[in-house]
């Protein structure tokens, strides 16, 4: 039957199906109040009222759909969990005061004492901290693997393994892990496997359609695109995503109202922002291929890169992270670093404006020196999270970094 714009005050989930993910980063999701706004709304409100003690009574318990309290119930974040979800193929999704939060959010959850996790080494390194040291102490064991060998995946896997985690592409050096593999070993073993989706988000990559059980994002990188907020989001089935929602009810690692907003109109970018950065960063990978100062460059992209077909077949485009080694050692890379002009020296990623970081000093700087050698991060290793400025503005910004090897 057919029916009246009038009678919705936003879009239908159901017309939102078999749209373009583009769609989605623009439509889905959003929460019109009675102003009609077209604008996704703010709720910047710590709490809500009731209508009388009994409505009150009735949503605390349980018996009464509603808004309660913003640690866990606010209609900007539910909004970007809506449209996240959407764009990732997911059934739930539950947003996080950081992308640390969301991987921790998602470990208190679902793992144990007496769990096992099986974990790539080529992760962010704070993400390697959090399995080494912290839930350690919470008798959760972890046993790091190369990303890209599964057979080392099917050897460390244990009876007690309860989670497979892996970033693809990886952090920084760009290896893809094949998904499908991953994930047929974690099913045939009662494991889950969780992606982080940092790299590529949904517009290049939908790791639940490839098997991956749940979606991990830093929002503060990509789908920010900014530089402005920090926060994090779990996207995947409710039967996990509820688990995840009660401890972040009780334990509080929240997304505050503002940022939800930030990321919802991060989101609406996204798809043409991230074919921003995969174009510059294509040609900023072949470019320090040809620099004769240059011992090696990292980006799938690339013919000369291991994992470059299986990036082709999971991905829909390369992403815009490339690092690079220069010939030499530390004294070398902060060499070329400081020579940089423009291009911005921070650790953070998924910018419009170009980064430029030195990862076994400042991202995997926490890391013991052995775990650094196991991961590959050297002393001469450069990452760079390329922007979308002028290919020719950062190729000349570069050029700098080269000349101050040479002086």
């Amino acid at each position: 039957m057919s029916h009246s714009r009038e009678e919705h005050l936003w879009i239908p989930e159901s017309d939102l199906d078999g749209m373009s993910v583009d769609t989605l980063s623009v439509r889905a999701g959003q929460i019109r109040t009675g102003q009609l706004e077209h604008s996704d709304a703010i709720f910047p409100t710590s709490s809500f009222v009731y209508g009388s003690a009994a409505q009150a009574a009735a949503r605390f318990g349980g018996e009464e759909a509603g808004n309660i309290y913003s640690r866990f119930t606010n209609p900007t974040v539910q909004a970007f969990e809506g449209r996240i979800a959407a764009m990732e193929g997911g059934e739930k999704a539950v947003a996080t005061a950081s992308g640390m939060a969301a991987i921790l959010s998602t470990c208190m959850s679902l793992l144990k004492t007496g769990d096992h996790v099986v974990c790539s080494r080529g992760v962010f390194g704070t993400t390697n901290v959090l399995f080494q040291k912290y839930m350690a102490r919470f008798g959760v064991e972890t046993t790091f693997v190369s990303l890209t060998e599964v057979d080392e995946w099917q050897a460390a896997i244990r009876p007690e393994t309860r989670m497979l985690f892996i970033e693809t592409p990886s952090n920084p050096l760009c290896e893809v892990a094949d998904v499908k593999a991953l994930a047929a070993l974690a099913h045939g073993n009662d494991a889950l496997l969780v992606v982080d989706n940092c790299f590529c988000t949904p517009i290049l990559q939908r790791p639940l359609e490839l098997g991956a059980d749940l979606v991990i994002h830093s929002a503060t990188k990509y789908l920010d695109g900014q530089g402005r907020c920090v926060g994090g989001v779990v996207v995947g089935p409710a039967k996990y995503l509820d688990e995840v929602y009660g401890f972040i009810r009780s334990a509080g690692p929240t997304m505050s109202p503002f940022n939800a907003w930030v990321f919802q109109k991060g989101l609406e970018t996204l798809p043409i922002r991230m074919r921003a950065h995969c174009d510059n960063a294509l040609e900023l990978a072949k470019w320090l291929e040809s620099q004769p100062s240059v011992e090696k460059v990292f980006y799938a992209g690339l013919e000369s890169h291991p994992q470059h077909e299986l990036a082709k077949q999971q991905q829909s485009g390369f992403g815009g992270m490339v690092s690079f080694m220069v010939k030499g050692g530390r004294e070398q890379a902060w060499r070329f670093i400081d020579g940089t002009r423009m291009i911005s020296i921070t650790a953070n990623l998924g910018d419009v404006k170009t980064t430029i970081t030195h990862p076994a000093t400042t991202t995997h700087g926490r890391l013991a020196p052995e775990d650094k050698a196991k991961a590959g991060i050297t002393e001469n290793l450069i990452r760079l999270s390329v922007g979308i400025e002028a290919i020719d503005d950062l190729k000349t910004d570069l050029a700098r970094g080269f000349q101050a090897l040479e002086d």
